[in-house]
């Protein structure tokens, strides 16, 4: 008779590794929403892409 082995493999390490840095990723990119959003309207304000020869 084979007996399986208890454990963690690999694979199944791998992948609570992989959702763990995930779920990091996506709670700093919700933290940072309301910066992102403040940072993009100054950007907007100050002219865009456009305002290359009025700000060096």
């Amino acid at each position: 008779m084979r007996q399986r082995k208890r454990g963690t493999t690999a694979q199944q390490l791998l992948t609570a590794e992989v959702a763990l840095v995930g779920a990091l990723c996506v709670a700093l990119l919700v933290t940072e929403i309301p910066s992102l959003l403040r940072e993009l309207k100054i950007w907007r304000i100050s002219g865009g892409l456009g305002a290359r020869h009025r700000y060096p």
